[in-house]
Order: C-alpha cells, then structure tokens, then sequence
C-alpha cells in the first residue's frame, strides 16, 4: 500500500513537472523574433559602440519587436512608434519597474533615486514632490527671472570673451555652465560657475562619465555572477565619481543645516533644499539626509546633462542648414527685434523655432534608449509573451526614424513640424524624447523652457559662422553614446554681428 501511494505521489510529481515545463516553453515559444546569436555571449558582439543604432538596423532585420540573448539576459527591444504604444501605453502599468545597470547601481543609495526606483508608492511620493516644487507653472513662473538672468549671464560671457577677438565659443560646454548654474541656483540659491565659467569643466567631466558608464557594455550586466568582480573596472569608475557628487551635496547640506540650527528659520531661502529639509522632519515622509542627496543627484544629472546636450543638437543643426538658422533668426527679430532680450513668454510666439527643437530631438534623442524597463507580470504585446521580470528597451531614436510616420526620416525637415498637432508629452508615440506612461521624464516643462529661451537668446544676439573655413555639409555629426547621446566632437562657433545691426 505505500509503495502504491509513493509510485502515485510521483506520478503526480512528474505530471506536474512536465505540465510546468511544457507551459514554460510555451510561454518562451511566444517569444518576439530575434538573432540566435553565438554560444555564451548570445549577440552581444553585434551591438557595437553605437549600441541605438546597432538595434535599429537588427530590428529592420527581425521586426520592430524583437528579442536578444545578451549573455545570459534576455532583451526585449522595441523599435516602432506601435511597439511603444503597447508598452508605454497600453501595459504602462506591467512596465513601471527598473533594471538598474551594475555601473547605475554604484552609486550611493540608488534605491532613493527618482529615476531608477520601482514604480511604487514611494516613487510616486518622490515624484509628486518634485512635480510640485519643481515642474508646476506656478514653480516655473517664480524661477522665470532665474533662468532669464542666466541665460543674460551667458550672453555677457560670450559678448567679452569671444565676439570682439574671434575666438570660437564651445556651444555645449557654456550650455552646460548655463544649465548648472540655473538647476543649482534652483536646488541650492547659488550659483556654482563663476561668471567666467571656469568651474564648468569639472562638473561637467563628472555628469558625462556617469553617463557614458552607464551606457558601456558591462558584462556585469549580462553575466550577473560576475557582477562581484567588476572586471571592467566600470562600476568602480562610476562609484569615484558618484562619491564626489555626494561628496559636494553633503558640505552644502551641512552648511544648511548648521545655519537653520544657529539663525532659525530667518535663513530659509525657499529653494528645492529648504522643501527636502523640511520633509526630514516629518516622520512618514520617506526623505531623510541619504535620500536627499540621491534625490538631489537624479535632478541635478537629468537638468544638466540633457538640455545642455539639445542646445547643442539644435545649434549643430542650425548652423548644418544655414537656410534654417536664418528663418529662426528672422522670425526672432520680427516677432520680438533686438531692443530687449528674448523673455519665456515669447517661446508661444515662435512657432518656427518649437519646430526646429522638435525636430532636433526627433534626431538627436537626449536618450536615444529609453531607461530599461521591467515587467512586472507576464505582458502580451503585439501578439507575443514578454515574461515577467524580463529586460525591456524603447529605441527611442530608432522609433523617431521610422519610415511609416516620417518622410524622409534622417533628413532635418522642421517644416514637419509647423501646423502639426505632434508634441513630446507623451500622447504620440512617434515622438518620445523624453518617454512616455507612467515613467515619461517630469522635467519636461523645465526642459522646454530652457531649450527654448537658451537657443532663442543665442540666435537673437548673434550671427553665427563655423571656424576654420569648415563648410556647412562637412559638420561632423558623429554621435558619442551613453545614457544620453552627445555630440563626439564639440561644436564650436564664431559669434558676430554684421554690419546691417
């Protein structure tokens, strides 16, 4: 009798076993097509430095959903505006969750940043705080003369330093000044460059480095047992110049602190610091010193990084299309002239000049690869299974060149743009720069006034030529890639002023 009862309960065992198996390879039957790729390593040699565009020439191949074997994670990429939509759109709530690179993860306390976190209710506490103090119009509208004033502070710069000797102006590095003097002084009511924009270089060394980290192929990330070894030496690199970031954010915390504690509240300045400190004092907040710091990082990288990045896109498509430049131009000073500077509530009034940053951000993504998304159930899109737990990537610069939405896709037509209803808040999936869903990037307010009233200011106060006798066709183009997507090699330009002003 028990041995009867033992062949049954095995019987059952091996039912049950075969049954789970059975689905299981069902499930990854279901799987999006894709490359078999080499033993081990799967297709990793196939994604090359440019790893966005390594993805959209295999998705041309396989479809515009597909699945990869890197190393031993599986990848799900989407490569279409309608691929997107299912999964930013439709299932945004199964793709809420994060895969954090090893190189991310070095980071003090990632699991406090805005970014990288889970999409649960403490992610959107983070969020809303930030929304509300930071991205509303009425914290928009009270900053307005902050960020005017920088963008003067840019202007005068250039005005001394470069239009009377003729020296070229680095577009993206006094960007970048700019864009950290305006997130710091919004952050910490300080300016961190000085007038000169010395200091610049160093935090701007610091932000890329994160970023190109994050952005290089680590076979920590595809070989998850090797994670402990950093054989590459990424995530170490990454930790010096995370700590460093820390580092600077603690002095200026501290300083705060001991000037509460010694004057009250006679010193509170009324800036993104001041609201975190206070909600360190409340118990159910969720923010304490440590998640300030990470908080303050995301932000402080994000506002940074990515404007100064589109500012200079949009200058090197300018200046690429030099027919271009002079419709913005011209527009600029029939809508506002040359007797005061371009404010922010003119951006409405420059319906060209919106088509062209749009079109430049339909070429030149800030993030050409959406963060990595993980889902949180199993997920049915465009009739397949995407497993739950399983890598996700949105090609955004691969979705803004697909052929179905876009004629003539690679080539810099911002008249596509005039009349069209087509924006980057999310609603068309042909378009998402900044993503789309639950997830969708809540600087974007921020970021489009500042892109605007930045590029908007240098074309209003100057004319612009290339260096060096370098002809308009002969502009180098090559993108450098990492979380975000930088021009390789600096654009640089002469300013001047002809002699019809």
């Amino acid at each position: 009798m028990v041995m009867e009862l033992q062949s049954y309960f095995i019987f059952l065992a091996l039912i049950f076993l075969v049954t789970r198996w059975l689905f299981h390879r069902s499930k990854h039957q279901r799987l999006p097509p894709g490359p078999a790729g080499f033993p081990i390593i799967g297709s990793l040699p196939h994604l090359g430095p440019k790893v966005h565009v390594s993805l959209y020439h295999m998705a041309n191949r396989y479809g515009p959903l597909m699945t990869l074997r890197l190393g031993a994670v599986n990848t799900i990429v989407a490569s279409s505006p309608e691929t997107a939509q299912e999964i930013l759109g439709k299932n945004e709530a199964l793709f809420s969750d994060r895969i954090v690179p090893d190189a991310v993860a070095a980071q003090p306390n990632p699991q406090f940043t805005v970014a990288w976190v889970p999409g649960d209710h403490k992610w959107r506490q983070r969020r809303r705080i930030c929304a509300a103090n930071l991205f509303s119009p009425q914290s928009l509208d009270a900053l307005q003369h902050l960020r005017e004033e920088k963008v003067h502070q840019l202007l005068r710069h250039i005005e001394k330093k470069h239009l009377s000797t003729g020296e070229p102006v680095d577009i993206g590095e006094v960007a970048f000044a700019t864009s950290l003097n305006l997130i710091w002084s919004t952050l910490f009511s300080a300016d961190v460059v000085d007038p000169e924009f010395e200091r610049a270089q160093e935090f701007k060394d610091l932000v890329w480095q994160i970023m190109e980290d994050g952005g290089k192929l680590n076979l920590s990330d595809y070989f998850p047992f090797l994670r402990r070894f950093d054989l590459q030496g990424i995530k170490g690199h990454a930790k010096v110049r995370y700590e460093r970031l820390h580092e600077i954010f603690e002095g200026i915390i501290e300083r705060r602190l001991k000037e509460r504690s010694n004057f009250g509240s006679s010193t509170r300045k009324g800036d993104f610091l001041d609201v975190l400190l206070d909600l360190c004092q409340e118990g159910d907040s969720g923010f304490d010193r440590q998640s300030i710091k990470a908080t303050i990082l995301d932000l402080f990288i994000a506002a940074s990084d990515t404007t100064s990045i589109t500012v200079e896109w949009t200058m090197t498509e300018l200046l690429r299309n030099p027919d271009e430049l002079q419709k913005v131009r011209r527009e600029i000073l029939t809508v506002i002239g040359t007797e005061r500077p371009v404010q922010e509530q003119d951006i409405d009034r420059l319906p060209y000049l919106q088509a062209v940053v749009k079109e430049t951000m339909r070429l030149h993504p800030a993030g050409p690869l959406l963060l990595p998304y993980k889902g949180k159930a199993d997920a049915e899109v465009s009739g397949y299974i995407i497993p739950k737990g399983i890598q996700v990537l949105v090609n955004a610069w691969a979705v803004a060149r697909d052929p179905g939405c876009w004629v003539e896709p690679a080539a810099f037509r911002p008249e596509r743009f005039v009349g069209s209803s087509v924006d980057y808040k999310g609603r068309n999936f042909e378009f998402i720069p900044f993503g789309a869903g639950r997830r969708i990037c809540p600087g974007i307010p921020l970021a489009r006034r500042m892109v605007h009233l930045t590029v908007a200011a240098l074309v209003q106060a100057f004319e612009w030529r290339l260096p060096g006798g370098i002809s308009p066709e002969n502009l180098d183009m090559e993108e450098d890639f990492g979380i975000t997507l930088k021009k390789a090699s600096p654009l640089c330009a002469i300013p001047f002023r002809s002699n019809r002003e």
